[in-house]
């Protein structure tokens, strides 16, 4: 049978159940109402979401954090993606007889110890960063929600889950992930996997505190009494709902990820030389700091200013979502 055919039976027969449901009422006439087609009801939802997204853009151009923090993390990320052009020599080479030369025309930021241009490494520096940032907030985001939502659907599993993520959150973050590039060794790939694991847990803590109150509503338990499968509930109808706060703790663990990263590579267990990174660039400006202070300052901006694009996103976002705010 046709799609069509069928929305025109279902349409017929709630015609009549109203109709029926209408006629014990004296003060209401059955050819009064108005029956809104599936066609109709399309349309609707699609103005709905259309006004929902107008809503969201006017809220967030409306938000000074918002703005302020996307407008920080573009320039970085320009910076970052657009590196080849704007320091086509590169990271690497070298020109021992310039080391650690002042800011100049030549070299806008100065050299390092090896001579090579101070401006070029922290820009693909910054490649390496919102790698890794961006590399461990989607990979704690897509396996913390997996743990949370199974953790919140299924009471024996969040017993152990939940435990476990106890045990990871009782260490601190930095030490936690200097043990893991321990036993990893220093390599980007590493840290990536050092810091998923360290902030796994706080997503699927936040999942799982908000999946717990979405599966108790109606419309879930209507789900299964029409026999949906646990996976189609909990994927299709508990994480859609479940985004928002999701999204806004991304931002800051991308924001944190960077912090670590470089404190990791500052103390030499992260992104091993010469592989420019904004912490073993800091390494490096720490035994010359009193000859060459660009080597600490410019690196410290810029990881500052990621930071902060970041933290004011986040800080935006959470205002912008939330639904008590005009």
């Amino acid at each position: 049978m046709k799609r069509r055919e069928v929305g025109e039976m279902v349409k017929a027969e709630y015609d009549e159940r109203m109709r029926m449901a209408v006629s014990n009422e004296s003060n209401i006439n059955p050819d009064d109402l108005v029956i809104v087609s599936l066609d109709d009801l399309g349309k609707i939802r699609e103005e709905l979401i259309k006004n929902e997204r107008t809503k969201f853009k006017r809220k967030f151009l409306s938000n000074r954090n918002a703005v302020i923090g996307s407008v920080l993390v573009l320039l970085v990320l320009i910076l970052a993606v657009f590196a080849p052009l704007i320091a086509p020599e590169g990271p690497y080479v070298m020109d021992v007889s310039n080391r650690l030369a002042h800011p100049s025309m030549a070299h806008i930021l100065g050299t390092d110890t090896f001579g090579r241009d101070l401006l070029a490494r922290i820009i693909y520096g910054a490649q390496m960063s919102m790698i890794i940032g961006a590399s461990v907030a989607f990979f704690s985001c897509v396996l913390g929600m997996a743990i949370g939502l199974y953790a919140s659907y299924y009471p024996k599993l969040d017993a152990v889950l939940m435990r476990i993520c106890d045990g990871i959150s009782s260490v601190p973050a930095i030490l936690l992930a200097i043990a893991f590039m321990a036993v990893l060794g220093p390599s980007p790939q590493n840290v990536i996997l050092s810091l998923t694991l360290v902030y796994i847990p706080t997503i699927a803590r936040i999942v799982r505190s908000r999946a717990l109150a979405v599966k108790e509503m109606t419309y879930i338990e209507a789900m299964r009494c029409i026999g949906a499968t646990s996976n189609r509930i909990i994927w299709h109808h508990i994480a859609p709902n479940i985004l928002s706060p999701v999204i806004v703790q991304t931002s800051f663990i991308f924001a944190k990820a960077i912090i670590v990263e470089a404190a990791l590579s500052f103390l030499g267990v992260g992104v091993p030389v010469p592989t420019p990174s904004w912490g073993n660039i800091l390494m490096e400006g720490k035994t010359v700091i009193y000859k060459a202070w660009w080597m600490i300052v410019f690196p410290g901006i810029i990881t500052a200013v990621s930071v902060l694009g970041l933290n004011m996103l986040g800080d935006g976002l959470r205002d912008v979502i939330d639904p008590h705010t005009k």
